[in-house]
């Protein structure tokens, strides 16, 4: 029982350990290597609950240890990834240090700092949803690993996709202000979304996360990288609807 109650919160230090590895990839400006530790990092943070549940082994502990775990996994990494993609928006290099170079920005462009906003919502984001004990079938607000992938699909959408419209769009400075704002905002509303927990597997109990299955899986093959923006776009559409549905 000693060693079972302790596997869920070694599965959530590897995604704190997949976080801590995104960011150094990230301040590097290695946008691939960052996606890719922080996808299996998410996995992780899925996986932990998974096995607390299944296990019978939730503790206190493992809801404060697993909070944790996401403001590094799903906080800091968006906030450094917004902060490159506002510094490349303003086409300027850093003087001097390697890590500067890799942001292009200059001693006098104070613009990127914005993007690290996105790192003190989610903090606070975490921390409400540690006291809030409602959230157990829906989340208020975007759950931070949603908004993690929205903000990590903007540069791999440039690197993967390569359109010249898209990246007109995402380097444009007010396109990324405003989605930093927006992602603050969307991380800490009082919007109620549905969540992907399944009591049982028949169709109509689960029609809504069934739907959303099978239309972010088409997002993702038609329009790859751009369909993470669209599905999370439809997950916000669908929670809206479904809360309407709800009420009547």
């Amino acid at each position: 029982m000693t060693i079972k109650k302790h596997i869920p919160n070694v599965v959530t230090l590897l995604n704190l350990f997949c976080g801590s590895v995104a960011v150094l990839f990230a301040v590097n400006g290695n946008m691939k290597m960052t996606a890719l530790f922080v996808f299996l990092g998410i996995f992780f943070d899925f996986f932990d609950g998974f096995l607390a549940r299944k296990l019978n082994v939730q503790s206190a502990l493992g809801v404060q240890l697993d909070s944790l775990a996401d403001l590094v996994t799903s906080g800091v990494v968006p906030g450094i990834v917004m902060f490159y993609l506002l510094g490349l928006s303003t086409d300027s290099g850093w003087e001097g240090s390697y890590l500067c170079e890799a942001f292009h920005i200059d001693g006098t462009n104070y613009l990127p700092f914005m993007g690290l906003l996105i790192i003190l919502a989610s903090a606070y984001r975490l921390a409400k949803f540690n006291i809030d004990e409602d959230q157990q079938d829906y989340f208020k607000g975007l759950p931070v690993p949603a908004n993690t992938l929205l903000i990590l699909s903007l540069p791999l959408i440039m690197e993967y996709q390569n359109s010249d419209f898209m990246n007109a769009i995402i380097l444009n400075k007010w396109f990324l202000i405003g989605l930093t704002l927006l992602s603050c905002y969307l991380l800490n509303s009082k919007m109620k979304l549905f969540a992907l927990k399944f009591k049982n597997w028949e169709f109509r109990d689960n029609a809504t996360r069934y739907i959303f299955i099978i239309l972010s899986i088409v997002s993702l093959i038609v329009l790859k990288f751009a369909g993470i923006p669209a599905i999370i776009v439809i997950y916000i559409i669908m929670s809206l609807l479904n809360n309407i549905s709800t009420k009547s």
